[in-house]
């Protein structure tokens, strides 16, 4: 076997910091909050213990803690339903050119160089001049679609260029209709591709700050409860609220794969059948 390159011992250190830097923080903060009830913000540690996140639990006089998470995962779960049925719609739109497609592009573009904290004050100028209620459930929806659905529209965009029509033909050839060629053939199809879409949209909206910190109203979503914390709280229990928070997202995350690994599963058990059906 012939020796690496020195090349090679170079760049797995690299990508060895890179990981560090990635993730030192949150495990940092994992560790952290392990801290024993006599423990700090800082290292090292005075003690092991759970105190902590038994703290998260019981009345707390920092701030609407599962409240805010309450509002949080709505808001995701509004986000996300929003995004993959937009995302699907405008995804079959742009399969064909059509008066201003173009400029609609770019404009759906746009929104992602926009700085945040600026469409966060549009938005909530906006809501406040038509009389409006400025909430989360509302304007706080509004700015973070401004967010979540360009991710999706690009997601749909690069799975439809890559779409073989060849399936819808083959369907219409039997007599399906526009609706049953899209029910029964492409949503099964890009069915992997939407999960992603609702992935994103879903921990877009969870994690966002920026977009939401004037469009909330007197009500905060987690992100800004977090951050309220962050000048109040002087324990640790901002540390074990960080913890759950991530494995949270991570559980939502594996849950979403699961789903794809069903679906994709399920997809070619199906096709296996059909062709031994064939035989």
């Amino acid at each position: 076997m012939e020796p690496r390159p020195k090349s090679f011992y170079y760049l797995s250190a690299f990508f060895f910091l890179f990981i560090v830097f990635l993730y030192g923080p949150t495990l940092t903060i994992g560790i952290l909050s392990f801290q024993g009830p006599g423990g700090g913000l800082t290292f090292p540690m005075r003690g092991v213990s759970l105190h902590w996140f038994r703290d998260l639990f019981e009345q707390q006089a920092v701030g609407d803690i599962w409240g805010s998470f309450s509002r949080s995962l709505i808001l995701g779960l509004m986000v996300m339903v929003t995004t993959v049925v937009v995302s699907i719609m405008g995804g079959l739109a742009f399969r064909k050119r059509f008066v201003g497609s173009t400029v609609l592009f770019y404009l759906i573009i746009t929104s992602l160089v926009i700085p945040s904290i600026l469409i966060s004050l549009g938005v909530g100028l906006i809501w406040s001049q038509s009389g409006l209620n400025v909430h989360w459930s509302s304007s706080g929806f509004g700015a973070q679609l401004t967010w979540t659905l360009p991710f999706g529209l690009l997601i749909m965009f690069a799975v439809f260029n890559r779409f073989d029509r060849s399936y819808e033909e083959a369907a219409r050839d039997l007599g399906a209709s526009p609706w049953q060629v899209i029910r029964y053939v492409v949503l099964p199809i890009i069915a992997p591709s939407l999960i992603g879409v609702a992935l994103f949209g879903f921990t877009l909206s969870y994690d966002e700050f920026a977009r939401t910190l004037l469009t909330s109203g007197s009500y905060n979503t987690l992100p800004l409860e977090i951050f309220g914390m962050t000048t109040n709280v002087t324990t640790p229990v901002l540390f074990a609220l960080g913890t759950l928070t991530t494995v949270f997202s991570l559980m939502v995350i594996l849950v979403f794969l699961m789903v794809v690994w069903f679906v994709n599963r399920r997809r070619n058990l199906k096709g296996s059948d059909a062709g031994k059906g064939m035989i």
